[in-house]
């Protein structure tokens, strides 16, 4: 699997919107179940939603429920983070991440590789 590379972070005003897109190349994309977490300042790094390989099943974290949403795109060999309503403890940066499971996982030992990271920051 070749390398995650994450887009679309910046800063935005809270009660705003981001959409964030990892891309990866290779043949096999749509094999693996796809995962957004997030790291805080000061704060461990945590799940925040996970997609499954045919974008069937998806499963969130519920500081995000109702507000994030997970999508892909196989065909573009890309997975999306829709965010709305962000507020000002969403602010983190988020990385993506790959997974041989045929589930959503949220456990980090599940997912075999990562993207770089990309900013998001969200203004009161």
């Amino acid at each position: 699997q070749a390398p995650l590379v994450e887009s679309g972070g910046g800063l935005v005003q809270a009660g705003g919107s981001l959409r964030l897109s990892c891309a990866a190349s290779g043949r096999t994309f749509s094999s693996y179940a796809m995962g957004w977490f997030r790291r805080a300042p000061g704060k461990e790094r945590e799940f925040v939603t996970a997609i499954t390989g045919s974008g069937g099943g998806t499963d969130y974290a519920d500081p995000v429920k109702g507000r994030f949403t997970i999508s892909r795109d196989n065909a573009k060999n890309t997975v999306y983070l829709q965010m709305n309503s962000l507020k000002p403890e969403d602010t983190a940066v988020y990385y993506c991440a790959a997974s041989h499971a045929a589930w959503t996982q949220q456990r980090e030992s599940w997912y075999a590789y990562w993207g770089q990271g990309t900013q998001v920051t969200v203004s009161s």
